[in-house]
Order: structure tokens, then C-alpha cells, then sequence
């Protein structure tokens, strides 16, 4: 997997989220933090959203991984940080027997 694949897939994840909620979903470029831009976008959608990203890509992240940041006061992380997180954090899933 690539960030741009993690990247599309976060990016296609956010916006069906929103679009399902009935909230306005901005076009978000690699800087921009979701959090800080989407309407009602909060830690009460981040598992969610990253159970979503992580079945689209084919991958398992971790439970104790928060991909948008903001854990004991870190930063909240901006799409291209998100990517990047996905890539270094997930793993793939085994193969079906």
C-alpha cells in the first residue's frame, strides 16, 4: 500500500461519512486537518472512520492506534499525516484459507 492509496481511501472514507451524516464535506487537500475542517467530525466518528479506511485498504489497525491524532493532548494530524499513519500502523490481513 501507498500513502496515495491510504490517502485516496481516507479521503473517499471522510467524504461518504459526511454525505451519510448530511453534513457538507469540503474538498480537503493534504494539509488540511478533518477535525478543524468537517462539520461534526469528532472522536466519536474517528473509530468508525478508521474501521472504514482500514476495510477498504485491506488492512488491520490496531485498536491503541489513533489515526488522527490528539491522544493525551498530541496534535491532531492533517490528511497526509492520516496517510502516512496508516501506512506505518496498519498491517495486512492474512489471506483467506
Amino acid at each position: 500500500m501507498t500513502h496515495d492509496d491510504a490517502k485516496k481511501a481516507l479521503l473517499s472514507v471522510l467524504e461518504n461519512i459526511q454525505t451519510v451524516s448530511g453534513l457538507d464535506c469540503p474538498p480537503l487537500q493534504g494539509t488540511d486537518i478533518p477535525t478543524k475542517v468537517l462539520p461534526k467530525f469528532d472522536s466519536t466518528i474517528w473509530p468508525v472512520a478508521t474501521t472504514l479506511v482500514a476495510r477498504k485498504l485491506g488492512v488491520s489497525i490496531p485498536n491503541n492506534v489513533h489515526i488522527f491524532g490528539g491522544e493525551h493532548g498530541a496534535p491532531l494530524l492533517s490528511v497526509d499525516q492520516i496517510a502516512s499513519a496508516i501506512c506505518k500502523q496498519s498491517k495486512p490481513l492474512p489471506a483467506a484459507a
